[in-house]
């Protein structure tokens, strides 16, 4: 009887509960009536609720305003400015067996040889309204012709000013005026994490191509073979192979890199870009466009950076500067006095970080400017004052 009795129960209670959900969820209002003799008290909850939802709103609208949903203005006044860069050479192949005295014995020397067209392709970006065009050097050279294509699809074609294989830099020119140039940034501003969009042609047969992505990365060193001049910015935006030479720009449309290469190990893109910054690639653009050639300056000194030991040799009390491993006997680092052990802290007014700091910036000036600089020696600050030479080209 009492088991029958619980069973009753437990049925009813199931019931009950069902019904509850049941008219909850598709009559709602008839729980609001039922509750109308609760204490004044929860009425007054939606009212204070309810109150202060004005006084939210204005920040929800003002945070949903600020937020950035798109970079379609950035990639608007950047992308007329990227061009499709396409190069063809025709190099003469000549097979080993032709220099061979016996087979000229029988076959005669003057065996022709067999010529063959090689591409290329890149992207390149207007730096100036009147056709000058910045992209890498690797995309043009040793072409001996190259064609552009604008964003808007005229082709045209292009002439070689000048090239600085030391920092893969190169200045093309096609004839014609009011041509949309890009706006160039400063990339000494920008910061890790900052937003960057990467335009460019990947794989010459898609157009110009937008990716984004961000600041990985600022001064990165050791990326290109036989680059003494290094600063890269590194990103994760992608660039594919014809993205060469294209465009690195902020999140105002500004350029401040020209993307250059990726870090890869299987040659598909892995997260790791690099980008020459404006702060390197603009002072070249501008003597190669002026001269056709970059004229570097020169100490003639062996600089290093300055490693935890050798703080501690010297008795340091940051690693930061440069170090100066060797001065060549009668190169303007000698003459003006730089010694070896000697740590260059700043350049020209300016603190030197290390050693790419240091070469970037003696490069960067001009033969026969004179750099004041300091350096620590034993301790001590020494003024120093280098009328600087000619660098000597880079042979590869």
């Amino acid at each position: 009887m009492l088991k029958r009795l619980w069973l009753v129960f437990a049925q009813v209670c199931t019931i009950c509960v069902a019904i509850l959900f049941t008219v909850s969820t598709l009559r709602p209002e008839w729980l609001a009536r039922a509750g109308g003799s609760a204490p004044p008290l929860a009425p007054a909850l939606p009212a204070a609720s309810n109150a202060a939802a004005p006084a939210a709103a204005p920040s929800g609208a003002a945070a949903a305003r600020g937020a950035v949903t798109s970079y379609s203005a950035a990639a608007g006044r950047a992308l007329p400015s990227v061009v499709k860069i396409a190069t063809s050479a025709q190099k003469k192949f000549r097979h080993p067996l032709l220099y061979d005295p016996t087979f000229q014995r029988f076959f005669g020397r003057d065996q022709n040889s067999n010529a063959q067209q090689l591409l290329g392709e890149g992207s390149g970006v207007i730096v100036r309204a009147d056709g000058f065009i910045l992209t890498n050097n690797h995309v043009v050279e040793g072409a001996q012709q190259i064609q552009v294509e604008l964003a808007d699809k005229r082709v045209l074609p292009a002439r070689l000013i000048g090239t600085d294989p030391d920092t893969d830099l190169a200045v093309i020119k096609i004839d014609g005026n009011d041509f949309p140039a890009v706006t160039l940034g400063n990339s000494e501003a920008l910061q890790v994490a900052d937003v960057v969009l990467a335009i460019g042609n990947p794989f010459g047969v898609f157009g110009n191509t937008v990716t984004m992505g961000i600041v990985s990365a600022l001064g990165r060193t050791q990326i290109a073979d036989g680059n003494p001049f290094e600063s890269f910015i590194q990103t994760d935006a992608a660039i594919n192979q014809g993205n060469s030479g294209g465009a690195l720009v902020n999140a105002q449309g500004e350029l401040v890199g020209i993307n250059s290469s990726i870090f890869t190990r299987t040659g598909d893109f892995s997260g790791i870009g690099f980008a020459i910054p404006t702060a390197i690639a603009r002072p070249i653009m501008e003597q190669l466009i002026a001269h056709g050639e970059v004229k570097r300056g020169y100490i003639g000194a062996n600089l290093g950076s300055v490693t935890p030991d050798i703080a501690k040799r010297l008795a340091l009390k940051e690693s930061k500067g440069a170090f100066v491993a060797a001065v060549i006997d009668g190169a303007p680092g000698s003459r003006a006095g730089l010694r070896v052990n000697d740590v260059i802290v700043e350049i020209n007014g300016r603190a030197t970080a290390d050693r790419g700091d240091a070469v970037n910036t003696i490069a960067m000036s001009s033969p026969e400017q004179t750099l004041p600089l300091k350096v620590l020696r034993d301790g001590e600050i020494i003024d120093l004052k280098i009328t600087l030479g000619r660098r000597p080209q880079t042979r590869r």
